[in-house]
């Protein structure tokens, strides 16, 4: 599967802020200040920072 088939996609009012790592629509509008993740990259994101034990 690629990842657009996975992503569900945001709501259909926008617009929206494109994901930092893989330019996605992400779940936040485009006046939010910081890094925004679309939800499979902040998903893999969080797997890579989990604590391992």
């Amino acid at each position: 599967m690629t990842q657009a088939e996975h992503r569900t996609g945001p709501p259909a009012d926008g617009p929206f802020a494109e994901c930092v790592l893989c330019r996605e629509p992400t779940e936040y509008p485009r006046t939010t200040k910081g890094a925004t993740l679309c939800p499979v990259c902040q998903w893999q994101e969080a797997q890579r920072t989990a604590c391992p034990g």
